[in-house]
């Protein structure tokens, strides 16, 4: 591997294997056209200087200028005084590059309405590099250590007071869990033997979510449900929730229902809480897209019901990004340290950077200027969906639309899957709403289509808009 010597000696480090056998000029050539043929050295790369490269390939200086010198003549580098040695730029065709790894189903798909993403155009960038900078600026020297598994305290206090000022969450700072996202936030909780199963669940859910869960041995039992959301009231009386070795925890997404949409009844949280404190147990409330609300007033969330019955996971996924990876446990206090002991004192830690950012993004009031402005965005884009579906199919029933980043589409009975194909012909990459449903479900499953409004970029949403309505079922009688 070569190294920079000197502050006065600039180049990349290059891996290079010589053949044994041979002189060590060619050698040294063969081994900088195979890199650069096979793309691993990429077109306008500078390569080290003559001496660097020399000392860590153990030959001389003038035969690794004899190489350059031959690869120069051949095409494959340029050389140009103060520019040192690059790969040249016409050589990129020769290199074999590895092929994007399409994303699932939206291999050959033109339009993505699939739930579960935000706008990732309108992540806020300038705003976000501002607050890093000032996060770094202002970082004690100890938030650069070892760390704390809990998160950095900065962030907690942060989210301590937002959570309880916008949510309605009662929690300190030391009930706070730093995590990954919700998905880690579950297998810290099951996964590390912190609760027990087995664990009520909603009739419609995350698969994903489900799987983690059984590689966890964690047994689900989906409640009912109806318009008032979950049947938690089932809770106090199903055999499997209510016997002395039965559920202990329920999953629940109570500020809006995933994915049919709508919020838990209060007589329905009501009955969670009751039933977690009758049992000794604890709800678990995941509030994956709880500020996006339209045609509602807030739902606050039902930790504040009661703290030491209710786990609350939220996280950035839908209101920032996923791809920060930062969520949160607000945790009754006798859980705490068994999660942090599921965590473990060096692994699956968020980065302490992006901690500090959060924390400064929410402090400085731009999280909440964020949130505004999306919720504005996503109002708007799900208006026109509603415009779309009145003029070109109002046989289609459309709900969950007071909140959230998605709506469902009622279908007529045994259309789904066929509709979901017709779309993907189309180039419309979307779910139906099967995939979604546990297998064990008591009620009978209806068909329709879950359709997110949030992903498309702004020019790209009305044809997406277009292509969605034309793969939708006619009027029977049409």
């Amino acid at each position: 591997m070569s190294r920079v010597d000197s502050p006065h000696e600039t180049g990349s480090d290059v891996h290079l294997v010589l053949s044994p056998a041979g002189p060590r000029r060619a050698a040294v050539a063969t081994a900088l056209r195979e890199a650069v043929r096979t793309g691993r050295l990429a077109p306008g790369t500078r390569l080290p200087p003559y001496r660097s490269l020399a000392v860590d390939l153990g030959v001389a200086r003038n035969t690794v200028a004899d190489a350059y010198a031959e690869l120069v003549a051949e095409g494959w580098l340029t050389a140009r005084q103060g520019s040192g040695t690059r790969v040249a730029e016409r050589v990129a065709a020769k290199a074999q590059r590895v092929p994007r790894r399409a994303r699932g189903s939206e291999s050959g798909a033109v339009h993505d309405l699939r739930q579960g993403q935000p706008d990732a155009t309108s992540f806020p960038r300038a705003a976000w590099a501002a607050a890093v900078r000032r996060a770094m600026t202002g970082a004690p020297h100890d938030a650069f250590g070892p760390g704390d598994p809990q998160g950095r305290p900065e962030l907690r206090r942060a989210l301590a007071e937002y959570l309880g000022r916008a949510r309605g969450v009662c929690a300190s700072p030391e009930q706070i869990v730093v995590c990954a996202g919700f998905a880690h936030g579950l297998r810290l909780l099951f996964g590390g033997g912190v609760l027990p199963g087995p664990l009520a669940v909603e009739p419609y859910g995350l698969p994903f979510h489900r799987v983690i869960l059984t590689d966890a041995a964690v047994r689900t039992i989906p409640l009912g449900l109806d318009a008032r959301g979950a049947r938690t009231d089932q809770l106090a009386t199903h055999p499997d929730t209510s016997s002395r070795h039965g559920a202990r925890a329920v999953l629940l997404t109570a500020a809006h229902q995933f994915p049919t949409g709508g919020p838990l009844h209060a007589a329905r949280r009501a009955a969670a809480v009751d039933w977690a404190r009758s049992r000794g147990g604890v709800v678990l409330e995941d509030d994956y897209d709880g500020e996006f609300r339209y045609d509602r007033e807030p739902v606050g969330a039902v930790q504040g019901l009661d703290p030491d019955h209710v786990v609350y996971l939220g996280s950035v996924s839908k209101s920032l990004s996923p791809a920060l990876r930062l969520g949160w446990l607000v945790l009754p206090p006798h859980l705490v340290d068994g999660v942090l002991a599921a965590k473990g004192l060096r692994e699956a830690w968020t980065g302490v950077t992006d901690q500090l950012a959060l924390a400064e993004f929410i402090e400085s009031g731009q999280y909440d200027k964020h949130v505004r402005r999306m919720r504005q965005r996503y109002r708007a884009r799900r208006n026109q969906l509603v415009a779309a579906l009145a003029e070109h199919a109002p046989h289609i029933t459309v709900t969950g639309v007071a909140a959230g980043l998605h709506a469902v589409l009622s279908l007529p009975p045994g259309t789904e899957a066929a509709t979901v194909k017709a779309a993907t012909r189309r180039g419309v990459a979307l779910d139906g709403l099967a995939d979604f449903r546990h297998p064990d479900a008591p009620e009978p499953h209806r068909d329709g289509l879950v359709v997110g409004y949030a992903t498309p970029p702004e020019h790209r949403y009305r044809p997406a808009l277009d292509a969605l309505c034309r793969a939708l079922p006619p009027l029977p009688d049409a």
